[in-house]
């Protein structure tokens, strides 16, 4: 089996990691929280405590919050490249910018070492269940070489195009989501508003055309106000920004895109930035008076 350095062993990061030690893979794992560490450890991987020493692998995945760790982690001092052998295959499965993804590879090239972006979709419970959906971007060959790594992680996995490919489908994904989430979120509104049980009415929703995976997974815990974090507001603010600097770059406008970066950014001034992004719910609560 191959040896694979993890760095950022967060929500996702941790879980994907422990699947990959339960599908038979040694995983030398590294992230900034203790916590972090006892969990990987637990699971039967080995903890180690510098970005150096976790490149010490066949292939190195990182899963971080945005563009500065990512190009901290890979290209700073000490980073992966700097420590990297030439054949080593590195695979950021963070979200961050496009551009960040092209740069990263071309040093990559220059370094010998084979660079994919993979961002992922699915949530807490995608990566817990190995099923998340996989966006890959750079050379088909690394992509071929890095798919028996993809099949422990993901369900869907498809390589969508050249280096930055992956993350600009990721940025569609995330505007799409955040519209669901928003709409869901007025349906709810409408239904309680109108002396409706939201609970049957969203059933009925799910069952034809509306049907959705978030109201699907979703429906029930945002009725009952539940908001504990599978992805948080904050991230997916960032997200929001990443998807209109690419439409800024493409020349094109994305109106609904731009109110629904606005809603999730009336989450984090409304004090919700460490909550599920279902809570745009509240948003529109308060919008409307109907706050609980």
């Amino acid at each position: 089996m191959t040896t694979i350095g993890f760095i950022g062993l967060g929500i996702m990061g941790g879980p994907m990691a422990a699947n990959l030690l339960a599908a038979g893979h040694t995983v030398l794992g590294h992230d900034t929280q203790q916590a972090a560490a006892e969990r990987l450890v637990t699971a039967g991987g080995k903890y180690v405590d510098s970005v150096a020493a976790a490149t010490a692998a066949d292939v190195v995945i990182t899963m971080l919050p945005d563009s500065p760790q990512v190009e901290e982690v890979v290209l700073g001092p000490g980073g992966v490249l700097e420590q990297a052998e030439p054949g080593l295959l590195l695979i950021d499965m963070s979200t961050i910018r496009p551009d960040t993804s092209v740069a990263v590879a071309a040093a990559a090239a220059s370094r010998g070492v084979r660079a994919l972006d993979a961002p992922v979709s699915g949530g807490e419970k995608g990566a817990i269940d190995g099923v998340l959906s996989i966006m890959v971007g750079g050379d088909v060959n690394a992509f071929d070489a890095a798919r028996p790594v993809f099949e422990v992680l993901g369900k869907t996995i498809v390589h969508v195009g050249p280096s930055g490919a992956g993350q600009t489908v990721k940025a569609a994904n995330q505007l799409v989501v955040g519209g669901i989430y928003a709409l869901v979120a007025e349906a709810i509104v409408l239904l309680e508003a109108s002396g409706v049980d939201p609970g049957p009415g969203l059933d009925v929703l799910a069952g034809g055309l509306a049907g959705s995976r978030i109201l699907e997974l979703k429906r029930k815990s945002m009725v009952a106000r539940d908001f504990a974090p599978g992805f948080r507001i904050d991230l997916h603010h960032k997200d929001m920004g990443i998807a209109i600097a690419a439409a800024r770059e493409a020349g094109i406008a994305l109106p609904m895109t731009g109110l629904v970066a606005q809603l999730i950014a009336a989450a984090r001034a409304q004090g919700y930035g460490s909550l599920d992004h279902s809570v745009l719910l509240k948003v529109l609560e308060n919008f409307s008076g109907k706050a609980a």
